[in-house]
């Protein structure tokens, strides 16, 4: 074996044996510790949404849009696309089978689906983009204790190698407070693209589809190093809260929206019994692949 597998396959070893954090994961602990243990932890299954569905659905459209030829993308085609993807994330995931109660998928669902699609049209020409990567693992080591982890919905490289991350929205653009919570996501992936390939992107994208809006931030160096350090510091409360077995309900108007409501001492529920023994984190699971809106 040569010295650079040899190198390699210890670098792939000590990245397996490392505890690792996703945007969703990390942002579900800063929205709520109880929350963090009821997905990662406990992995208490969470049925979907027709929001979250329809999320799923059209980043699944969308990703397969680019692989038409550029003249070919356009609405028509789009909506064309919309019944056979959702038949193959049914088919892929018993859940999303299950939502509409084992009936016809209703009318409404498909026709909001095409809305959202065509809001992505008044925003941007697809014939005209090119994308490096589409639904792409990108991952990194922080502070060497950390592996750091997520998918990105798109990615950009200009000609001059400038890199553009753009996050697909499927709800309608947020109060500033809640814009700060979809910039987290993207300042994730933007530090690891410059911890990966030594470049900071240009441009983080946010497409708010239903609102047919964009919104551009462009981050840099000094911001991304006080990130790093806010994610290493979540981390280790993370790790804390493991060790001690303390995951409290942080309540607030998103717990509107919870599943967890019933076991949420918030809302005069019981906890289960923590895990025994502890499942291992390393994987950051997710209990269904579903999308942010």
């Amino acid at each position: 074996m040569s010295v650079d597998t040899t190198e390699q396959a210890l670098t792939e070893e000590r990245r397996a044996s490392l505890p690792s954090l996703s945007p969703s994961r990390a942002a579900d602990f800063k929205t709520c510790p109880l929350l963090y243990r009821y997905r990662t932890i406990d992995r208490i299954p969470e049925p979907p949404t027709p929001d979250q569905a329809r999320g799923t659905l059209v980043h699944a459209v969308l990703e397969r849009l680019f692989d038409l030829p550029a003249a070919d993308r356009t609405p028509g085609r789009a909506a064309a696309m919309v019944t056979p993807q959702w038949d193959a994330l049914r088919e892929a995931q018993p859940l999303l089978a299950e939502l509409f109660g084992g009936e016809a998928t209703p009318s409404a669902f498909v026709d909001s689906t095409k809305d959202l699609l065509d809001g992505y049209f008044s925003i941007e020409d697809p014939r005209r983009l090119e994308p490096a990567e589409r639904e792409c693992l990108v991952e990194a080591v922080v502070d060497d204790q950390l592996l750091i982890r997520g998918y990105i919905d798109r990615l950009d490289v200009s000609p001059l190698g400038d890199l553009r991350v753009v996050d697909y929205k499927t709800g309608g653009a947020p109060r500033e407070a809640f814009e700060a919570r979809a910039l987290f996501q993207l300042k994730f992936y933007a530090l690891v693209l410059w911890r990966t390939r030594g470049v900071v992107p240009r441009t983080l994208r946010l497409l708010y589809l239903k609102d047919a809006e964009a919104c551009d931030y462009a981050p840099d160096v000094e911001e991304l190093t006080r990130f790093e350090r806010t994610l290493v510091a979540l981390w280790r409360a993370i790790d804390r809260a493991t060790t001690e077995r303390d995951f409290r309900p942080k309540p607030s108007r998103l717990c509107d929206w919870c599943s967890h409501q019933s076991r949420c001492p918030a809302f005069g529920g019981t906890p289960p019994p923590f895990p025994e023994p502890v499942p291992t984190l390393e994987a950051d699971a997710e209990a269904l692949v579903v999308v942010d809106e």
